[in-house]
């Protein structure tokens, strides 16, 4: 199946044998979020391997098709891929994103709530892996503004051969000091999503990923000598600074979830047009604002490996750069 795997997923557990795979202990007793290294190739040589390319972009209300290009131009040996998109502007992107992807991909589902929106493209023989699919959205705050910036998040459940997943693409509340209104925004998301359907969708998922403009920021330091460490490449020192992280280690937000480790630069804010940060009279800290971070389910059998988790410089046409994931997931057989 897809560009991993030609075989049909089989019945699967868990056998935990690489340091490298990611399940959550049982009771979810991990506090705040386990940052884990990249291992390079998807070394899984048993059995199906499932593998995900994840992309988020707050786009900035701009239009680029050679930007929306750039997101996938290169090494598309991935199964599913899921694209979130903040602040996307009023035009079609769901088709442009289908006319790139046209040769090896199609579109699977999507699921919009103004300027936020999400896609699912799957290989060309996916389809009939796909035993169930269902959307929803939930807004919090006003009506996105004169420009449609909506905060809030879209969201997608599939069954793709015996795997549930859930994608959770979302926009939280701007400025450093609100941090309080984003630990509440994904609080209440979380609770809110899929509950119109009578089901636990998110809460019965195998594995469950969060992408998007989360827009917490970097805190207890000036822009100066932030952008002076990114400079010198010393940008990992400024993880300790990161709001994400210290609300996590709190169990505010995000307990047991799994992200890469920080390595690519801040992806906020960049003057239009260039890499290089914010010049307006504001002059922006840089921040990590876009994330994406998940997820397993204990008990599901499922194990996982990042085999990327990075930054897009080369897109300049919005202030924020797309960040791109790419997760492997796999089934061991064996007896239940």
């Amino acid at each position: 199946m897809g560009n991993c795997s030609s075989r049909a997923l089989p019945k699967w557990r868990s056998q935990l044998q690489n340091k490298s795979l990611v399940s959550i202990d049982d009771g979810g007793t991990h506090d705040g979020i386990k940052t884990i290294p990249i291992q390079k190739v998807c070394e899984f040589t048993t059995n199906a391997v499932l593998c995900v390319c994840i992309i988020t972009w707050n786009m900035n209300g701009k239009m680029s098709v050679e930007d929306i290009t750039k997101l996938v131009r290169s090494n598309r040996k991935f199964d599913l891929l899921v694209v979130g998109l903040q602040e996307a502007p009023n035009c079609d992107v769901s088709q442009v994103m289908q006319e790139t992807m046209a040769d090896t991909h199609i579109l699977l589902g999507q699921k919009n709530m103004q300027s936020l929106q999400m896609l699912l493209f799957g290989s060309k023989s996916s389809e009939k892996y796909i035993r169930e699919m269902k959307v929803d959205k939930h807004a919090v705050g006003g009506f996105g503004g004169m420009i449609g910036r909506k905060k809030g998040a879209v969201a997608m459940y599939i069954n793709f051969s015996g795997i549930r997943m859930v994608f959770v693409s979302c926009h939280f509340a701007a400025h450093e000091h609100k941090v309080e209104k984003r630990n509440s925004e994904f609080q209440h998301i979380s609770r809110s999503l899929f509950s119109k359907y009578g089901k636990p969708y998110a809460q019965s998922a195998d594995i469950t990923v969060w992408l998007g403009d989360l827009n917490y920021r970097l805190e207890g330091i000036s822009s100066a000598p932030a952008r002076r460490m990114i400079e010198e490449n010393r940008q990992s020192k400024l993880r300790g600074k990161d709001q994400l992280l210290q609300e996590a280690e709190k169990g505010e937000v995000f307990n047991g979830y799994y992200e890469g480790t920080l390595s690519f630069k801040p992806t906020y804010k960049y003057d239009i047009g260039s890499s290089i940060y914010d010049t307006s009279h504001k002059i922006r800290v840089p921040s990590w604002t876009d994330r994406i971070l998940f997820k397993v389910d204990h008990s599901s059998g499922l194990d996982a490996v990042l085999s990327s988790y990075e930054s897009l410089d080369c897109v300049r046409s919005s202030d924020h750069k797309p960040v791109k994931a790419h997760l492997c997931l796999k089934v061991r057989s064996g007896d239940d």
